[in-house]
This record gives structure tokens, C-alpha cells and sequence, in this order.
């Protein structure tokens, strides 16, 4: 009875051992995840305060745009605003993202306010902090896969269950945004432009002056005199 006993105290002493090593990597997982979610909420906040002066910028160039303004500073109260689970969050940075990419469309039809020193700057800004939360997301995302392996495999699911570790959201953007990527600034052409990738929808085309309609209107380049 006493070999018995031991192999049975044995047992015991191992499961409690597996029992509290498990759990204590569950605390630090969540405590990596915590960190992670920190981190692109540090980018998230560096945006939304980015965002203001692109706008008065552009506003000063494209004062006539008063849609694409209002979309953006709607987009980023939502955004600002949303301070959820991290799936509420992405659903709320997808207009942002549209918006955004709407106001650097505007910005094509301007080439003085492409050269705007101010300008290049916060697009400068914005695309280091697109890299950085992408960058962010990644790793956070990793360290979610990982965790949320690890309360669904066995044994480690049992102290999950008996302790509360439950499965954490992804942060994911939708896959037309995904696609889009980090806006990549391009020094092509006479002046540096920044977009997000991806067709962009076509800015409102600035007020121009309408050429008079009286008497016969010139015959194109090229066409010979009758």
C-alpha cells in the first residue's frame, strides 16, 4: 500500500506542478497581450492627433472639399471614441482608413500643397506611424494566436477552464484596408505625394475658371485653317 500511496502522491505533486506552471504562463501571456494592445494604442493615439492639423492643412489649400473634411473629423471622433474590445476598434479605424485616404486623394489635385513644407511633414509622420502600427498589430496578433492555441490544447485548456483564461479578439482590419497597407510616401515626379495604396477615390476637381462660351470656339492643335 505505501509504493501505491507514493506513485499516487507522486502523480498528484506533478499535476499540481504542470497545474501551476500552466497557469502562470497564462498570466504572463495575458500580461504580453496587455502590452502588445498597449503599444498600437500608442500608434492608434499618435494618429488621431495627427489628424487635426492634416486636415486644417489641406483646409487651406481646398477649402471647397467641405464633404471630404467633415468624413475625416467624423471618422476620427468614432474612432477616438471607441474604446472597446479590439474588434470594435478595427471595425471603427476601416472608415478612418477611407476617409484618410480620401483627404491625401485631395491633396493630388493641389501641387502647391504637395510642396507645402508643413504638409510633407505630417505625411511624413503619418506613414512612420502606419509602419509602427502595423508593425504593432503583428506582434500583437501573434502573441494572441499563441495564447488562444494554448487555452483550446489539452492539458493546458483544463486550467483554463478552471481558472477563467478565455480566448482574446484579434485585432484585424478589413482586407480591402489590409491590402491598402501603410501609406508609402513616392518622391517621383516634381514633388513628394503619399498614398495608401490601392485605387483612391478620385478628389472633388478644384474650381476652375470657365472659359468663354461666345463666338466660335478655336479649332484643336493641328487642324488645318478652312
Amino acid at each position: 500500500m505505501g509504493p501505491a500511496l507514493a506513485i499516487i502522491g507522486g502523480i498528484l505533486v506533478l499535476l499540481l506542478i504542470i497545474g501551476v506552471v500552466a497557469y502562470n504562463r497564462f498570466v504572463s501571456q495575458k500580461q504580453q497581450i496587455k502590452d502588445a494592445w498597449a503599444n498600437i494604442d500608442t500608434e492608434l493615439r499618435r494618429r488621431y492627433d495627427l489628424i487635426p492639423n492634416l486636415v486644417e492643412t489641406v483646409r487651406g489649400y481646398a477649402s471647397h472639399e467641405r464633404a471630404t473634411f467633415e468624413a475625416v473629423t467624423q471618422a476620427r471622433a468614432a474612432a477616438t471614441a471607441a474604446t472597446g474590445s479590439p474588434a470594435s476598434q478595427a471595425a471603427a479605424e476601416g472608415p478612418l482608413v477611407a476617409a484618410l485616404r480620401q483627404l491625401l486623394a485631395v491633396a493630388e489635385a493641389y501641387p502647391e500643397l504637395k510642396a507645402n513644407q508643413n504638409f510633407l511633414a505630417l505625411q511624413s509622420e503619418l506613414a512612420n506611424t502606419e509602419d509602427r502600427l502595423q508593425t504593432s498589430r503583428r506582434f500583437y496578433n501573434a502573441n494572441v494566436r499563441d495564447y488562444n492555441q494554448r487555452v483550446k490544447q489539452f492539458p493546458s485548456g483544463i486550467v483554463a477552464s478552471m481558472f477563467g483564461f478565455k480566448e482574446e479578439e484579434f485585432f484585424e482590419i478589413e482586407e480591402a484596408l489590409r491590402e491598402a497597407g501603410a501609406p508609402q510616401v513616392s518622391f517621383a515626379g516634381d514633388s513628394p505625394g503619399v498614398s495608401f495604396g490601392g485605387p483612391a477615390v478620385p478628389p472633388t476637381a478644384p474650381p476652375a475658371a470657365q472659359p468663354e462660351t461666345s463666338g466660335t470656339p478655336p479649332p484643336p492643335p493641328g487642324t488645318p485653317d478652312a
